[in-house]
């Protein structure tokens, strides 16, 4: 059955201190001239010949024939990365990224480049919108440092800085970390946060990238959305987000990105997003990323004064924050083994990172973990909206990249990391960070970055309009880089039939709502019943099963949750404690390959929540799993015949996480 028919129109401080740097081998600082770095490849116009359309009213019969006329619905997934920076970005630029912003678009829109190590770069397939994300602190000033600027080298540890990053290497890494505890210490040079002079500076690079943005904006074709990346970190915590404007250069060149530097409180980022909007008519919103590494705050009871949270509160982050990234290199943000120990999927994206914060200056503790991830932050979200009327953590999912490197590459089998230094060679999975060690000499290494992932939206149009609007209504879902296909509706009145439907979407959309939507409680309290359909991605792998996830209070008030399976492939039959077997394993690693002869190429199903309470909120998302493929390690093992480390993982388990549906009595 074809994909449209299915599942589309149916289905189908520098800004260092807000990333975690790896670095042990860069190479030589390369020239920041654009025109030293090739870009390969060319997209050629094709001239649109108007052919007459014919004229006349349509009989009423004519009028009702087609299934497809008439639709106001998303019939098409769009595929995107809303956490890619060029060398605009402090900590890219150092780490040797020289990638301008009008390369970085061309390489997101699939042209072929030579990579910061030297290696022939390209996706496998273009992507249909980005945001280039440059870290608003200090935008632009390291590549003025490296050419060292005469307003800024009059300090002398700025001209140590310019010589050490122009060195590589483990120099250039030495000034990253120096960067690093400068802006955590309150201790950069004074010029570099000067306004009068570094605010030009700085305001020059944003308007540049503006008007590039604009430039390679192809409403229907690819769609560039302005943004930037505030990068408060305070004591290592992570509470970065990535903001993203619905306008053009002409409203985004009239402010300047708000910065750690001005405050780390994310409520005084969300004022400034809602002066913006006051003052040029535009919108924006806001996305967290890393609730893993933020030590608990992502999602704490508390605001950043340490003030209970309140009405107001909820209401303005569950305005400015309507979708958040699950997963991106540095980790899975879902759950934790220790948080939801009946979930035998969390072991993706766990290793490393949950060992502390972003810079490991702290230890993650039990206590902290409840309000560290997704899952549980949603729960926590139940729990403010019950004392508040108000959900403050009520958000769609979505995942990225935030690769350092220009280069949004998150198949397995085409990883070049998060930094230059990270790019394919031999023993690059050995290397340990450069952030520290931390508590107990923990550190984390290569091999414990994901290659993910990305950001799917149901949006009517690419355009920069309907991808905004489709992440403000929460119609998104994330993946950990395949890009298999998923809706999920919920409603009242989903029969089984529906799952067989060729119109399951128009399905879904006229009796429930789609992910991220509201469900009111049913006038005789029955339970809901939840539409799901899944199809693999065309060059990807097949699926294992489709799993609903949920997360409710219970009579007392007390948060709980459980995974269900609601469709698999193949005859298995679950065990008497639940479990469903295994799918299977076809994965050769020494020569990192796998067969689709396992496994199905689509699934769909209607499912009722078994356990349903009129009485209690709720949440449900759904969790779609791919059958074992090799990870990025077993190519690396395979391509450089190398023998990595036995704790090291060789194949993983790709999935697919939608934004939740909300049950409120």
């Amino acid at each position: 059955m074809k994909l449209e028919s299915r599942l589309g129109a149916s289905v189908v401080g520098l800004a260092v201190v807000g990333a975690l740097l790896s670095v042990a081998q860069l190479g030589t600082a390369q020239s920041a001239e654009p025109s030293d770095v090739p870009v390969r490849g060319v997209v050629e116009d094709t001239e649109e010949v108007a052919v007459p359309m014919p004229t006349g009213k349509p009989s009423a019969e004519a009028q009702a024939y087609s299934p497809y006329a008439g639709r106001k619905y998303p019939t098409r997934v769009l595929w995107g990365d809303t956490h890619l920076h060029s060398a605009n970005s402090g900590d890219a630029f150092t780490t040797g990224n020289r990638f301008t912003p009008e390369q970085t678009y061309r390489i997101a829109r699939g042209e072929e480049v030579i990579s910061a190590t030297g290696l022939p770069a390209r996706l496998s397939r273009p992507l249909d919108f980005v945001v280039l994300s440059d870290h608003a602190e200090g935008l632009g000033l390291i590549t003025e440092v490296y050419n060292g600027n005469p307003a800024l080298m009059g300090d002398s540890t700025i001209q140590r800085w310019s010589r050490m990053i122009k060195a590589g290497g483990t120099e250039a890494s030495s000034a990253v970390t120096e960067l690093i505890g400068a802006q955590a210490t309150n201790t950069l040079p004074a010029v570099l946060t000067d306004p009068k002079v570094a605010g030009p500076l700085m305001m020059s690079v944003w308007q540049r990238a503006a008007v590039m943005a604009d430039k390679y904006n192809e409403p229907g074709k690819f769609t560039t959305l302005i943004g930037f990346e505030w990068t408060p970190t305070p004591g290592g915590d992570n509470l970065h987000r990535n903001v993203l404007l619905r306008d053009g250069q002409a409203r985004a060149s009239q402010v300047f990105p708000f910065s750690s530097w001005n405050s780390e409180d994310p409520e005084k980022l969300w004022a400034w997003m809602e002066a913006y909007e006051q003052r040029t008519g535009g919108r924006a919103l806001a996305i967290p990323h890393n609730g893993n590494l933020s030590n608990g705050r992502m999602y704490a009871a508390q605001a950043f004064d340490g003030s209970a949270i309140t009405k107001e509160y909820a209401e303005r982050r569950q305005r400015f924050e309507p979708i958040q990234e699950i997963v991106q290199m540095k980790g899975a943000s879902e759950s934790h083994p220790k948080l939801s120990p009946s979930d035998e999927f969390l072991e993706y994206g766990i290793a490393g990172w949950e060992l502390g914060n972003l810079t490991l200056g702290g230890k993650l503790t039990p206590e902290m973990m409840p309000t560290s991830y997704v899952r549980a932050g949603f729960m926590r979200g139940l729990e403010h909206e019950a004392k508040l009327g108000v959900n403050p953590f009520k958000s769609g999912i979505i995942g990225s990249s935030d690769a350092h490197n220009a280069l949004p590459f998150v198949e397995e089998d085409n990883f070049f990391g998060k930094f230059p230094g990270q790019e394919p060679r031999a023993d690059r999975w050995k290397d340990r960070s450069s952030t520290g060690e931390g508590e107990g000499g923990a550190a984390r290494y290569t091999w414990q970055y994901l290659a993910a992932g990305y950001a799917a939206v149901w949006a009517t149009e690419n355009t920069r309009e309907a991808v905004f609007d489709a992440m403000t209504r929460r119609e998104t879902y994330g993946t950990s880089g395949t890009r298999l296909t998923v809706r999920f509706f919920g409603g009242y009145g989903f029969t089984p039939a529906d799952a067989q439907s060729r119109y399951l979407a128009e399905v879904g959309y006229t009796k429930g709502v789609p992910m991220g939507g509201d469900l009111k409680p049913a006038t005789g309290g029955e339970a809901p019943t939840f539409l799901v359909a899944a199809l693999k991605d065309p060059q990807g792998a097949n699926l294992d099963r489709i799993q609903v996830i949920k997360g409710w209070l219970d009579a007392s008030g007390t948060a709980q949750e459980k995974v269900y399976d609601v469709v698999w492939a193949g005859d298995r039959k679950p065990t008497k404690d639940g479990r469903l077997p295994p799918v299977g394993d076809t994965v050769d690693v020494a020569r990192a390959t796998y067969t689709n002869t396992i496994g199905a190429a689509e699934l769909t199903a209607v499912w009722k929540d078994p356990d349903f309470k009129p009485g209690q909120r709720a949440f449900y998302y759904a969790r779609v799993i791919e059958i074992p493929t090799p990870r990025w390690t077993a190519y690396d093992q395979a391509r450089f015949g190398v023998k990595m480390s036995a704790e090291v993982p060789m194949k993983q388990q790709e999935r697919a996480w939608t934004s939740p549906i909300w049950y409120s009595p």
